[in-house]
């Protein structure tokens, strides 16, 4: 028997591969399929089963081109109803898979066709238990993310009391779990940074595992503190539950190179959205005027995700060299599967056809805290979530949070001078050419972000610790 988990750092996602005797299952994959088949191909095996835990909100999952290339069946939990071929488990059924089984769990909180995989080795022990969104490392699944139900939050949280406390609880505490996803998702609220753990320590140490732990006391407990979830939540889990084009049909597409004069006629005819994925600092020397920021090294797949607010936007990309499939993949990855293509050579092509380019001022963390000391009626935006801003910030500092930059930027004067900082430089980049192709002209980005000015004289508030850092 093999078991590995997948993990995906840029989505905080994992996805699991089981192997027995020639015999493979795929639990809640990733878009991109031929890594699994690929692993399956190595071993010798076939994929019977793709096990999806849940209609995913957070990524479109590769359930249905992984079926189709595998002949694998997909599996659902109870109560499911995808628009496509699938097994609908009944509660405690047991899939075999070559010397070792399968048992599906029913598991309602976080969506109500919720479903645990209970592995058993060729012993018959209880082996690890994949929980997609019902038990994380430290935290549980929201309960606020299911699509079309009329069950409120606290109805959601109160199935998950009883999953938990009927179903996983009573199983050993030398259980692996293996869960969807790690910190940084935001499916939960306060991830470990851990990817598994056994069951007995979870109960020890997850706050809603508590042994003497009320029924209200958990739903008010899961419920409190959890902040909006990203605008392509709801849109992802209806692809994932309805069916979506094939990703060979989305990389062919998105990985067409274009010379300038092509690119500017898909952008003018196509209306698209330039998305440049290089690093803050190459787009603050020189950028496509108008072009948004987002770059492939830090979270890019959930920062488009959350600022583009439509997955059928028209996108063209500006990429470093060789990265160009990589951009369009984690755009699949998230349901924007419209890329049209990218400008070959970027850059460096567009400056040589004497094309007018765009920069983002940037000043020193040092350079910033003399001016702001000199006057603090500068303004000097904040654009951390807003739970960072409150466990610290620098005084006199408005919160302005990346997250919501569509909803807020109406707030702002187009005149003023602005100055941006985050914690690191990267989202501050992403707000700075976001207000630019709004006609924010004067927008200047701090280097370093929070990280280096709380180094400098500024004075600070109080360090807090954050409620929930989604």
């Amino acid at each position: 028997m093999k078991v590995e988990q997948i993990y995906t750092g840029c989505l905080a996602e994992a996805a699991y591969y089981i192997e027995s005797e020639g015999e493979a299952a795929i639990i809640d994959p990733l878009r991109e399929v031929q890594p699994y088949l690929d692993k399956a191909r190595e071993d010798g095996a076939s994929i019977r089963y793709i096990l999806e835990t849940h209609f995913h909100a957070d990524f479109v999952s590769g359930h249905l081109d992984l079926a189709k290339s595998s002949g694998g069946t997909i599996v659902y939990g109870p109560t499911a109803e995808p628009a496509f071929d699938a097994h609908v488990a009944e509660d405690g059924e047991i899939l075999k898979l070559g010397k070792v089984t399968i048992k599906v769990l029913h598991t309602p909180g976080h969506t109500m066709e919720s479903a645990t995989y209970l592995l058993r080795g060729e012993d018959g022990r209880d082996y690890c238990l994949f929980t997609g969104d019902t038990l994380f490392i430290g935290d549980v699944g929201r309960p606020d993310l299911a699509v079309k139900t009329d069950l409120t939050r606290e109805d959601l949280a109160g199935h998950l009391f009883d999953s938990l406390r009927n179903k996983i609880m009573p199983l050993a505490d030398d259980v692996i779990v293996y869960p969807g996803h790690g910190a940084g998702s935001a499916c939960g609220k306060n991830m470990s940074q851990q990817t598994s753990d056994t069951l007995g320590n979870q109960k020890k140490f997850n706050y809603a595992l508590r042994a003497y732990m009320s029924r209200e006391e958990f739903i008010k407990e899961v419920t409190t503190g959890l902040v909006e979830p990203p605008q392509y939540f709801p849109k992802n889990a209806v692809m994932n539950k309805m069916g979506y084009q094939g990703i060979d049909k989305v990389l062919d597409r998105g990985v067409t190179a274009m010379d300038v004069d092509h690119f500017l006629k898909v952008v003018n005819s196509q209306q698209a959205l330039v998305l440049d994925t290089r690093k803050p600092a190459d787009f603050a020397k020189a950028h496509i005027p108008n072009s948004m920021f987002i770059g492939l090294d830090g979270s890019f797949a959930s920062w488009v995700g959350t600022l583009i607010t439509d997955l059928r936007q028209p996108i063209v990309l500006i990429t470093d060299p060789g990265r160009e499939e990589e951009a369009v993949t984690r755009l699949a990855r998230v349901g924007y599967d419209n890329t049209l293509g990218f400008l070959e050579n970027g850059l460096e092509v567009w400056q040589k056809a004497g094309k007018e380019v765009g920069t983002v001022e940037q000043l020193t963390a040092e350079e910033m805290a003399e001016k702001f000391l000199h006057n603090q009626k500068l303004k000097l935006l904040d654009v951390r979530k807003a739970s960072e801003y409150d466990s610290q910030h620098i005084e006199g500092v408005e919160s302005f949070p990346l997250d919501f930059i569509n909803r807020s930027m109406n707030q702002l004067n187009s005149k003023d001078n602005y100055f941006l900082h985050c914690q690191g430089g990267y989202r501050s980049m992403v707000a700075a050419s976001i207000l630019k192709s709004h006609g924010f002209q004067h927008v200047t980005d701090v280097m370093g972000g929070f990280a280096e000015l709380s180094k400098t004289d500024l004075p600070l508030t109080e360090y807090r610790e954050p409620v929930t850092m989604l």
